[in-house]
């Protein structure tokens, strides 16, 4: 199968091109190419006549985009518009990764793949346009949302809380404080790489979940990060969302619940043994 991926060097992106080795691959990525620019894109594409595109492309900075929704919207929303057109070019079903921030966050339960989105912050709001653009140019599509993605490389919540806990101890920080309303589902980059892979084998189009298995607050996430990077006596402080001031207003009670992927067989591991998976070599 050829197979071409926007955001190629991201975190995600290179958890794809590992889990899709045995495919042909091509993608891009900035600098050289920006999927705003709909006719380069679109020439790019159309040169590598792909059987499937997957769109990982995004800009995930969520407090970013709270600051400049107009680029916001450009990156997330114009530019998944692009990706779709050039799918249609080329007759070609599109793969997008969206995300668990198209939801208000004011659920009791996790929410299901046919619950109706209803983004409170400009990435969210950004995403669900994408999705918006997706469902309404093609008709082969998969809409994958997942959420709190991490991997090795980069800068993200596990290795900012190690960082953290190590200047506690040094003495060059006096606290870590972290929420513990904010609840998700937080998701290995690998593992959801394979989740892909196995679902573009199956054709069944549609709108997936896949994040890992299981949820927790922000504040718990990061209690599992110390344990097992050998910080567990630094003390967390819990902090609640509105006394956190960031730009953005993460919805508070978004975790995501695999229904779709899992009557195909298609899970992830827990999110607490990817958690261990991904800092036990390096610690």
């Amino acid at each position: 199968m050829r197979i071409y991926i926007t955001g190629n060097r991201g975190q995600l992106g290179r958890a794809l091109a590992k889990a899709l080795e045995r495919h042909t691959l091509s993608g891009c990525d900035l600098p050289e190419l920006d999927i705003t620019d709909g006719s380069e894109l679109g020439a790019s594409v159309a040169s590598f006549a792909p059987d499937v595109i997957i769109h990982a492309a995004a800009w995930t900075d969520v407090d970013g985009c709270a600051r400049n929704p107009e680029m916001a919207y450009r990156v997330n929303a114009v530019g998944t518009q692009n990706v779709a057109l050039a799918c249609a070019a080329s007759d070609a079903p599109m793969l997008y990764v969206s995300t668990n921030e198209v939801f208000d966050g004011a659920a009791t339960e996790p929410y299901r793949e046919w619950d109706a989105p209803h983004p409170i912050n400009p990435y969210g709001r950004s995403k669900a346009a994408g999705e918006w653009f997706v469902r309404h140019l093609l008709n082969r599509f998969l809409i994958v949302r997942t959420s709190w993605l991490y991997a090795s490389g980069g800068r993200n919540f596990p290795h900012r809380m190690l960082e953290f806990a190590r200047e506690v101890r040094d003495g060059q920080r006096e606290t870590l404080s972290v929420v513990t309303d904010e609840v998700g589902n937080p998701t290995f980059a690998p593992d959801l790489a394979s989740a892909i892979a196995a679902l573009i084998d199956t054709s069944a189009y549609g709108v997936y979940h896949l994040t890992g298995t299981g949820y927790c607050s922000r504040y718990e996430f990061a209690r599992e990060i110390l344990r097992i990077g050998g910080y567990e006596d630094v003390p967390v402080a819990p902090l609640r969302l509105r006394e956190f001031g960031r730009a953005s207003s993460p919805p508070p009670f978004a975790p995501l619940a695999n229904t779709a992927a899992a009557s195909l067989g298609i899970a992830l591991p827990t999110w607490q043994d990817a958690l261990a998976q991904f800092l036990r070599p390096a610690s």
